[in-house]
């Protein structure tokens, strides 16, 4: 199977399955002399192991990660950096009724015909449960990016209709609510609104925002690597993302030129923006406002309510699927983004080293 490695100098590789032995993820290109250990990493996998909040799976997992190599003395050691989550609560038995059928909404079909054959033990290569390796890797991205007082703050905009209120915006709020809404209001109608959801025996989607601030001008590329892009590409393949958004996103469609266009200004001896319309992002380069992404996920496709499949000897039948699921993927996914997009930075500034020979002398020259 290939399309497990991301990113070109920081680069992720994820590996293992949902109801395998383990899932992990190996580092490259990480820079020595980054303090990390496990601890640093832990607090990142606390935020999206299942069991930690009211509105995620009730499988129970400590998701306690162990860091096996590139690491000495608290610090990253510029070699290969090896993670290994081990499983603890996997309950092959829980998911045998599915072998037979395809879940609406799930891999199950495109990956039994991809491959000629599936692990349906909660989706293998295609579950959620994959992102604990982006979340570890994007843990190391993160403390680094932090040396550089680059700081990525991701965070639930909305659940089903609720959306967070601008004017009620609280970043204090974001670890203080089970939902991880900067809004405790929107957070209280929100859980109210997935109380129903969970009745109906249904699922909810939402939006995630994530904003990166301190950014450097000129990562990215003006052709093919542009930094949107990369970014478009790291969220979108997170499993349940539909859609994203960089800066105004769809908004731009309606707006006019004179309304889009972020001004430039003087501001303390530099160039600034009026308007970040643009999300950080001018001409597939950060042009050192915030960058602003926003990504669309779609309600959990495993609900109790009866539904229409079809099964591999081609018959149509009516199913409830059981086992232990989320009634709304976004509160976990909100570190997967964080993770993501922290990779993706980090990988643009080792790029952008090379971009000029000042860059280049700064290294050599004696």
């Amino acid at each position: 199977m290939a399309g497990s490695t991301y990113g070109d100098i920081f680069r992720i590789t994820t590996w293992g399955e949902s109801h395998g032995k383990g899932l992990g993820v190996v580092v490259d290109g990480c820079p020595a002399g980054i303090e990390l250990d496990e601890e640093a990493v832990q607090k990142y996998m606390d935020r999206r192991r299942p069991g930690g909040i009211k509105y995620s799976t009730p499988r129970k997992e400590s998701d306690r990660i162990e860091i096996m190599s590139g690491v000495f003395e608290g610090r990253t050691t510029g070699t290969p950096i090896s993670m290994l989550v081990i499983n603890e609560n996997h309950r092959s038995g829980d998911y045998s009724e599915i072998a037979s059928y395809y879940r609406p909404g799930h891999a199950d079909y495109t990956f039994d015909k991809k491959y000629g054959f599936r692990d349906y033990r909660g989706g293998g290569r295609s579950s959620g449960r994959e992102t604990i390796g982006r979340v570890a890797g994007g843990a190391v991205a993160l403390q680094f990016l932090n040396e550089l007082g680059i700081e990525v703050t991701a965070y639930t905009k909305q659940i089903g209709p609720v959306a967070v209120n601008v004017d009620k915006f609280s970043k204090n709020d974001i670890l203080s609510n089970d939902l991880y809404m900067p809004d405790e209001e929107a957070a209280k109608k929100a859980a109210e609104y997935l109380d129903e959801m969970k009745r109906n025996r249904d699922s909810a989607g939402g939006m995630v925002e994530c904003i990166v601030t301190g950014m450097p001008v000129g990562l990215g590329e003006p052709v093919f690597d542009k930094l949107d892009a990369g970014l478009a590409k790291a969220i979108m393949s997170i499993g349940a993302v539909k859609g994203i958004e960089i800066g105004a996103g769809f908004r731009v469609s309606s707006m006019r030129g004179s309304e889009n266009n972020d001004e430039y200004v003087m501001s303390d001896g530099r160039v600034s923006k009026l308007t970040n319309n643009s999300g950080g992002v001018t001409g597939g380069m950060s042009d050192g406002a915030d960058i602003i992404v926003r990504a669309a996920f779609k309600p959990t496709p495993s609900i109790a309510a009866e539904q229409k499949t079809v099964n591999k000897n081609g018959e149509n039948i009516d199913i409830n699927i059981k086992g232990r699921h989320d009634p709304v993927i976004v509160p976990r996914a909100v570190v997967v983004v964080e993770a993501m997009t922290g990779i993706t930075v980090a990988d643009m500034l080792l790029k952008n080293m090379a971009a000029n020979m000042d860059n280049v002398r700064r290294v050599y020259e004696k």
